[in-house]
């Protein structure tokens, strides 16, 4: 009988560790978090030291009571949850909830970067005990977001509508994706010019050449009559090659994924929203079937800020690229330095180099293959050479005008062999290689090309990430839940790869600022982050903590609780009549923002688009431009005779 219990949190990874132990132990999954605050009350007591009120989630009696079952067969317990503040708190729980320490059975902690045999095997072999720093740490988290959650989210129910939610990090996201569309809104686009000169060396092949400013300083041509005078000046004019410089570029291999690199680079890459990234890494680190090898995990543990590798990965991935591509291709492997709490956990890596994305492709779903051949690829090339260009940069000047141009190409592929997939096109121009300072070409056609100034991208899923990551809003572990979120509240929507402020995530986000500055503020959210893997590393108690920052908090939230009570909250009257009733009609916000409701509902139930004037006249008939949107919530911009007419702008019209 087995007399050693092994408790991990995913049922996925109960076959696969069970069949690298063999008879002695029996492995069984907590299925996540058996135990969590109440989802009906707050579950705080803020008047002792906010102690947190703790309670069997509903559903999971029944594992709980299989857990218990298995506890009692067991002489050893091992707690093998992930290796992470959040598994951490799972196994303490399971520590309380099944009453472990009153059992007289002997308890250990136990954690793997990646599950495979070895791994598994060694853990057990060097059990730990269970660390509270990173339990307080998750505590602290979950104490915090759940008092700045449920006293926030009333506010919003009373001033626009029911089911809405507000949260630390997710408002100071909402925000930020906010000061982009703002940004977006109030662009004024300027007007340039490009002008590109063909010029040749008698019985030379033609060079393009780019307009660069007058021979003093650079200058941007801001209009075609100045396009024209450069032309017209230079036509007929010789091109004097002034300055010629040769020079080697190289192009560092990339760090091994992070949570962040890797949620970026699929998106970017694979077209993979974050959670769906997410989703499939967790797969991969889990374990997948190979046959003749069984189930096992493809690559190490995927919630991680640090891009360190352990020196046997190391060892196994420079071997790979000599075996593979030659000695010479074999890199240093750079770590970047981190301050995060995370570093603890390697880089996301493969757990075996020898499983190839090619050896294991027709045994993986073809998202999973294409994922799992991005983390495969990108490690590889992080244990690789740089790339090397070789360019000449030449510079010409012809009736006091500059032009320049530029030929590189890639002498050195280096990492590019294994990891190429931004496919960085070189340009190689044999004509200005062979030119020397003095040289004299003349003018032979030229091309003239109208632009403008374009505004700020949208946040993509990936852009957005990488935001969240540099100002420290959330962590590894966040970064998907908090996105996700926010789509799912309809606060911002997706087209493509761009999200979009709907008009609801406007208003939220306007009362937000208005009433809890704090929290909308990305320096204290950021600062908050701060202080809370201090908690982790140790350096802080999370009750200190949060009798530092709920004071503040409860001031807003009374303030703005006062302000409300002063203004009695009712639908805003229009002029607009309802042709059902001959009522007023009136604002309502639904799940995109505001539309006309009547107000005899439910004995009239008539509704209509709002339209919001912009004060411009259509270009196409003259009347009226109206904000409108999509059905996602999107804005743009039409005329109020559509569909007669079917003038339409994403950007808002300026007059």
């Amino acid at each position: 009988m087995a007399n050693k219990l092994i408790i991990v949190e995913s049922p996925a990874k109960v076959h696969t560790i069970k069949k690298f132990l063999g008879s002695g132990y029996d492995v069984v999954a907590s299925a996540g978090h058996i135990r969590d605050l109440p989802k009906s009350r707050l579950g705080v007591d803020k008047e002792h030291d906010f102690e947190p009120e703790y309670i069997t989630i509903r559903g999971k009696g029944e594992i709980m009571a299989e857990l218990k079952k298995a506890v009692k067969k067991a002489d050893k317990i091992y707690l093998a949850t992930d290796p992470d503040r959040e598994g951490e708190a799972i196994s303490w729980h399971l520590l309380e909830g099944l009453k472990l320490p009153e059992s007289g059975k002997e308890i250990y902690r136990i954690t793997f970067n990646e599950i495979t045999k070895n791994a598994v095997r060694e853990a057990i072999k060097n059990p730990t005990r269970l660390n509270m720093n990173l339990v307080d740490a998750q505590q602290a988290r979950r104490v915090m977001d759940r008092v700045v959650g449920y006293e926030l989210s009333p506010v919003l129910w009373k001033k626009i509508k029911g089911k809405l939610s507000a949260g630390r990090v997710q408002s100071a996201v909402l925000r930020m994706i906010c000061d982009r569309e703002a940004e977006i809104s109030a662009f004024v686009p300027q007007e340039y010019w490009t002008l590109n000169a063909v010029i040749k060396k008698e019985g030379g092949a033609g060079i393009e050449t780019e307009y660069y400013g007058t021979t003093e300083k650079k200058h941007q041509l801001s209009s075609e009559e100045e396009t024209n005078a450069v032309e017209k000046a230079v036509k007929n004019a010789p091109f004097v090659l002034t300055e010629k410089k040769e020079q080697t570029r190289k192009k560092g291999a990339p760090f091994p994924f992070t949570t962040s690199t890797l949620q970026q680079d699929a998106a970017n890459k694979l077209n993979f929203s974050t959670s769906k990234t997410m989703r499939l890494a967790q797969q991969l680190y889990e374990g997948v079937r190979i046959p003749g090898r069984g189930t096992i995990g493809l690559i190490t543990y995927l919630r991680t800020d640090s891009t360190r590798v352990a020196a046997e990965a190391d060892a196994a991935c420079k071997a790979w690229v000599r075996e593979n591509y030659g000695n010479e291709y074999v890199g240093f492997g750079a770590v970047r330095n981190t301050d995060r709490a995370q570093d603890a956990h390697e880089a996301i890596r493969p757990t075996d180099m020898s499983l190839n994305p090619e050896a294991v492709k027709n045994d993986l779903q073809r998202d999973l293959y294409r994922l799992y051949n991005l983390i495969y690829r990108r490690f590889a090339a992080s244990r690789m050479k740089a790339a090397v260009y070789e360019s000449v940069n030449a510079r010409f000047e012809s009736a006091g005008q500059a032009f320049t141009a530029v030929s590189t190409h890639l002498s050195f592929p280096g990492y590019l062999l294994a990891y190429d997939t931004d496919g960085e096109k070189t340009k190689k121009d044999k004509g200005l290689e062979n030119l020397a300072e003095g040289d004299v070409l003349q003018f032979e056609s030229c091309k003239k090309t109208q632009h403008f100034t374009q505004p700020p991208a949208h946040f993509t899923e990936a852009t957005l990430v990488r935001e969240m990551e540099e100002l420290g809003l959330g962590r590894p572990s966040t970064y998907a839940p908090t996105i996700s979120n926010i789509l799912g509240k309809h606060y911002i929507t997706k087209e493509g790869r761009n999200l979009f402020v709907t008009e609801l995530g406007e208003v939220v986000n306007n009362l937000m600022l208005k009433s809890f500055p704090d929290i909308v503020d990305l320096n204290f959210t950021a600062s908050m982050e701060k202080q809370l893997d201090e908690v982790e590393e140790g350096k802080e108690d999370w009750h200190e903590l949060m009798r530092e920052f709920y004071p503040g908090f409860k001031e807003e939230l009374q303030r703005a609780e006062e302000e409300l009570e002063k203004v009695k909250v009712e639908d805003e009257k229009t002029d607009v009549i309802c042709e059902l009733c001959g009522r007023n009609m009136v604002i309502k916000y639904g799940r995109n923002g505001k539309f006309l409701a009547c107000p005899g509902f439910p004995e009239c139930r008539n509704t209509k688009p709002l339209l919001e004037r912009i004060g411009v006249k259509c270009p196409k008939c003259g009347k009226e431009l109206v904000a409108r949107r999509t059905k996602k919530g999107r804005r743009y911009y039409g005329c109020e005779g559509a569909p007669e007419c079917d003038f339409m702008s994403w950007n808002k019209p300026k007059g």
